[in-house]
Formats: structure tokens, C-alpha cells, sequence
């Protein structure tokens, strides 16, 4: 098996899995604070053990520290928020909502890194933006709560915020082993969590316990490894279309497991989103503004 076939199973395998996270969370019923509690401690046990069998833990230092203790922050809030925002706006609408976060990180970067944006970023983020009124605009599907569904549509977009927000922040540890970065997050978590976590009443089953050492063994620690592992396989444009294996199977398991259906609208406004979120990653240009940079490039040839 080459490292290009190798590199798309174990991506393909992160986004099938990570697809099904809100189910688990969903299906758990365990509060939200206790489910990122043991995520983080279950997760940064199984990344420990990697950093130290790959020779990791020599890399460290206070500046990626600092950095990924950052990123963390970001990250456990965004947990918190797109975990929350399951049972109010359903699995599939919240799922669609989060994938608005390219867009975030495209705005970022125009903010902090002073990158251009284009004709063609602006026009996919207009079709991002017309999918995400037609989602809050559409009234909660069959079977799907809806006293907080707007609220759970908001939290959805502040946890994308909050992810963009984390990404940027790990663009600054650039040539830092993820798995590292990923450790020191889940640290962090510990940190962040524990004054919130239910402590004083432990799982008494065994049930309970397997559920939480799931989440974070398998959510978070074999999650990052196969997802890391990918990227450092595969060439951007293929991870950025395998990452849409994950709001596919979100979605479907949302109808198999709790029967929500969405709305027509709902179902065009998802399309939009993630049909702009793949143009944005893929770099898909549209027919108008390529025949105008082409129109651009030929009129620079003939004035040479």
C-alpha cells in the first residue's frame, strides 16, 4: 500500500468516525462538562503515549507551550459550544452551521496575516452566507426540538469561531509535531474543565466508564493520529475533499439514529454551505471570475 492510499483510508477513517461524535454525545446522556472532562484526561493519556514512543517531548518548549495552551482554550470552549448545540438546533443543522468555519479562518487571516481576499472567496462566502439564512430562517424539521433552535444555531457558529480561532493559533507552531500541539491542548482541558466536572460523583458502572474513556481514546486520541498521520500523507486539496466524509455521515446519522429530517430549505442551505466550504478549501473558481483573470493575463502578455 502506497503512503497516498495509506494517507486517504486513515483521513477517510478520522472523518467516518468523527461524524458519528454526536450521537455519542447525544446517546451518552452524561453532562457536557464531565463528557470534555474525561475526553481531555482519556485523550492526553493516549497522546502522551505516542509523543513518547515517537520522541516528542524533547520539542517542547515555553513558546509552544504558551501557543498551544491558547489553541487549547479555543478548542475546549468550541467543545463545550458545538456539543451543546446538538440537542437544540439537531446534529445535521448544527453539523452544516459549524462547517461556516473556513470562512471565519479566511476572515482571520485578512485580519492578522493580511491576506487578500479575492472575487472568488467573497462569492463562495455570499453562498455560505445565503445557506446559513435559509437554515435559521427554516423551522425545525419533524422530530427535531426547536424551542432553542436558534440558540443552538449560534452556538454552532461560535464554536466555528472558536476553531478558526484555534487554527490560527497553530499556524504560529508551524514545524511542531501535531501530536504535541494536541497534548498540550488536552492538558489544558484538564485544567479548564475540572472545577466544573461532577468529581464528587463518579460513573459507578462500568457502562459509564467505557463511555468516557471512548471519547477520549477514540474521539480524540485515535482521531488525532489517524487525522495527523493524513495530512502529513496527503496533498491539501485531497484532505480538504475527504473532510466532507464528516458532515455527510453527521447528517445521516441524525436521520438513521434520531430520525430528524430536514426541511427543504434546510436541505439547500447545507448544500450551499458545504458546497461553498469545498469550493473555499478546494480552490474551485467561478466560471466568470476565471474568464476575467483570464481576459487580465492575456491583456499583460500583449503589453509585453
Amino acid at each position: 500500500m502506497n503512503s497516498r492510499t495509506h494517507g486517504t483510508l486513515e483521513m477517510s477513517a478520522a472523518m467516518a468516525i468523527s461524524g458519528t461524535i454526536g450521537w455519542f454525545v447525544v446517546r451518552s446522556g452524561l453532562p457536557i462538562v464531565d463528557l470534555i472532562f474525561w475526553r481531555c484526561v482519556f485523550g492526553a493519556a493516549t497522546l502522551l503515549v505516542v509523543c513518547v514512543a515517537l520522541g516528542l517531548l524533547r520539542g517542547l518548549s515555553l513558546r509552544i507551550v504558551g501557543l498551544a495552551a491558547l489553541g487549547g482554550a479555543a478548542i475546549v470552549l468550541n467543545w463545550v459550544l458545538i456539543f451543546a448545540s446538538y440537542s437544540r438546533a439537531s446534529i445535521s443543522v448544527a453539523t452544516a452551521v459549524y462547517n461556516t468555519q473556513p470562512f471565519m479562518l479566511v476572515a482571520l487571516g485578512v485580519l492578522f496575516f493580511s491576506e487578500r481576499l479575492t472575487a472568488t472567496k467573497l462569492l463562495w462566502l455570499a453562498l455560505a452566507f445565503i445557506g446559513m439564512l435559509l437554515i435559521v430562517q427554516a423551522k425545525p424539521g419533524a422530530g427535531q426540538p426547536g424551542s432553542d433552535y436558534g440558540t443552538g444555531i449560534l452556538m454552532a457558529l461560535g464554536a466555528a469561531f472558536l476553531y478558526a480561532l484555534a487554527a490560527v493559533i497553530t499556524k504560529k507552531l508551524d514545524g511542531t509535531p501535531p501530536h504535541l500541539i494536541a497534548l498540550v491542548q488536552t492538558c489544558v482541558g484538564i485544567l479548564m474543565v475540572a472545577p466544573f466536572a461532577h468529581l464528587d460523583a463518579l460513573p459507578a458502572d462500568a457502562g459509564s466508564w467505557a463511555t468516557l474513556a471512548t471519547m477520549g481514546v477514540v474521539y480524540t486520541g485515535l482521531v488525532y493520529i489517524l487525522l495527523y498521520g493524513a495530512i502529513q500523507k496527503l496533498p491539501t486539496p485531497l484532505t480538504g475533499a475527504l473532510s466532507f466524509i464528516y458532515p455527510v455521515v453527521a447528517i445521516g446519522v441524525d436521520f438513521l439514529a434520531f430520525g430528524h429530517r430536514l426541511q427543504i430549505a434546510q436541505w439547500i442551505g447545507a448544500a450551499a454551505i458545504l458546497l461553498a466550504a469545498a469550493g473555499m478549501n478546494l480552490g474551485w473558481a467561478f466560471p466568470l471570475v476565471r474568464a476575467r483573470d483570464r481576459r487580465k493575463q492575456e491583456a499583460l502578455r500583449g503589453l509585453r
